[in-house]
C-alpha cells in the first residue's frame, strides 16, 4: 500500500540534518534524489507557490528533513493527556478536510525532524516529572498518553526513517506513559516494533463509499479494519476514531453498515479493549479554496453553509462547524446508533 504513496525525487533540506545520524541515514535511502538546501522546513516557495491543481505531485515527490526546535508539550484531554514535540509534519496522503492543509495553505507533503535523540529525551523527561497518574480519566486510566502524530500519519513515516521505531521503543521503558498516534495506512512493518502495550493506536475509519472520495491515498477502509486485529496480536493497544463524521442524506444506514463490519471482524480480545473518539466534521474557507482548485467533488459534502455556522478555533482561525444545536442532535443519534451496533464500544470523547 506504501510503495505508490511515495516516490521521492527531491529532497529539501535544512544544513544541519547532515549532522544527524538520522538525517544521514534517511539520505541513504533515497540516493537518486535531488538534494535542495534551504533555510526552514517552513519556507520553502517552491511548495507553497505550486500550481494549486496539482495538489498530489508534492505529496509524492517531495521530502523534507528539518530538525525540530521547540520542544514544548501541550495539554490535550481529548486524544492524549499532552501533545508531544512532533517527530514530522505533513503527509503523503490528501484527506480532503485535513487541518494541517489549511496551516500551510497548499499540498504540504512529509517533513521530517533528525534529532530524534533530543526528542525522545524530551518526552521521557516530561513523562518523569509527571510521576503516575493517580486520578483516571477518559484517555487512560493509569498512564499519561502522548499524542504523537499531531500533524501527519506515523505508519507513513515509518516507511521513510526509524524514528516511529525508536518511539515505540521509548514508550515501551516508560510504564507510566503512553505513545498514541492515528492512521489512515497500513503499514506491516509496526507489527515488528514490539510496542508491549504502551503505543496506542488509532485507527480512523469512515464508510467506504465516502473514504473513496473524501480520504484521498489512503489504505482502503476494508485494510484499515483488517489491520486492527494484527496490530492488537502485535501487542498495540488499538482504538478507533470515527471522524470526520460528515453528514449526508443517508449517513446513518452508511455509519451503521461501518459498524456490522467491525463488529463482523473485530475478535472478542479487541473488542473487550476498544475505545472510540468521534469527530464531527470541522472545515475552513481556506481549505475550501485549495480543495475548489483539485478536488471539488469533495466539497459538495465538506462545503455546507446551509447547515454550517463559523467557529473560532484555539488557535484563533476561523472554521466552519455544524450549527450547535443540530450537531448535539446528530451526535446524539450517532452515539446511540453505534451503543446498538457495538455496544461493547467505549465512546472515550465525541464532540
Amino acid at each position: 500500500m506504501l510503495a505508490p504513496l511515495l516516490d521521492i525525487d527531491r529532497i529539501y533540506l535544512e544544513a544541519a540534518v547532515e549532522a544527524h545520524p538520522r538525517g544521514r541515514e534517511i539520505l541513504a535511502r533515497f540516493p537518486d534524489a535531488e538534494r535542495i538546501p534551504v533555510e526552514s522546513h517552513w519556507r520553502i516557495p517552491a511548495l507553497r507557490q505550486a500550481d494549486p491543481g496539482d495538489y498530489l505531485a508534492a505529496k509524492r515527490q517531495s521530502l523534507v528533513l528539518g530538525v525540530k526546535k521547540g520542544l514544548d508539550f501541550r495539554p490535550n484531554g481529548r486524544s492524549a493527556d499532552f501533545i508531544a514535540p512532533s517527530t514530522s509534519n505533513g503527509c503523503a496522503m490528501a484527506c480532503a478536510y485535513c487541518y494541517v492543509a489549511r496551516r500551510k495553505g497548499h499540498a504540504n507533503p512529509v517533513s521530517v525532524f533528525v534529532n530524534i535523540e533530543a526528542i525522545c529525551a524530551a518526552i521521557a523527561r516530561h513523562a518523569a516529572k509527571q510521576g503516575r497518574k493517580t486520578v483516571p480519566d477518559q484517555v487512560d486510566p493509569e498512564a499519561w498518553v502522548y499524542d504523537l502524530g499531531e500533524n501527519g500519519d506515523l505508519s507513513v513515516d515509518a516507511a521513510i526513517s526509524d524514528n516511529v521505531r525508536d518511539l515505540v521503543a521509548l514508550f515501551r521503558g516508560l510504564p507510566q506513559a503512553k505513545g498514541s498516534f492515528a492512521t489512515k495506512a497500513v503499514n506491516p512493518a509496526l507489527l515488528g516494533y514490539d510496542p508491549q502495550g504502551r503505543t496506542r493506536i488509532r485507527m480512523s475509519l469512515m464508510p467506504p463509499d465516502l473514504a473513496r472520495l473524501l480520504d484521498v491515498r489512503t489504505a482502503p477502509v476494508a485494510e484499515r479494519i483488517a489491520a486492527i486485529p494484527e496490530l492488537h496480536r502485535a501487542g498495540y493497544e488499538v482504538h478507533v476514531n470515527f471522524s470526520p463524521v460528515v453528514l449526508r442524506e443517508g449517513w446513518e444506514g452508511e455509519w451503521g453498515a461501518l459498524f456490522e463490519m467491525l463488529d463482523d471482524c473485530l475478535p472478542d480480545a479487541v473488542k473487550q479493549q476498544l475505545a472510540a473518539e468521534i469527530i464531527m466534521l470541522t472545515h475552513n474557507e481556506t481549505l475550501h479554496e485549495v480543495n475548489m482548485a483539485w478536488h471539488p467533488k469533495a466539497e459538495a459534502l465538506l462545503w455546507r453553509p446551509d447547515i454550517q455556522e463559523q467557529k473560532v478555533s484555539e488557535g484563533g482561525g476561523a472554521n466552519l462547524r455544524y450549527r450547535t444545536p443540530w450537531k448535539r442532535r446528530w451526535l446524539d443519534r450517532f452515539i446511540a446508533l453505534l451503543a446498538a451496533r457495538m455496544p461493547y464500544c467505549r465512546v472515550r470523547y465525541a464532540f
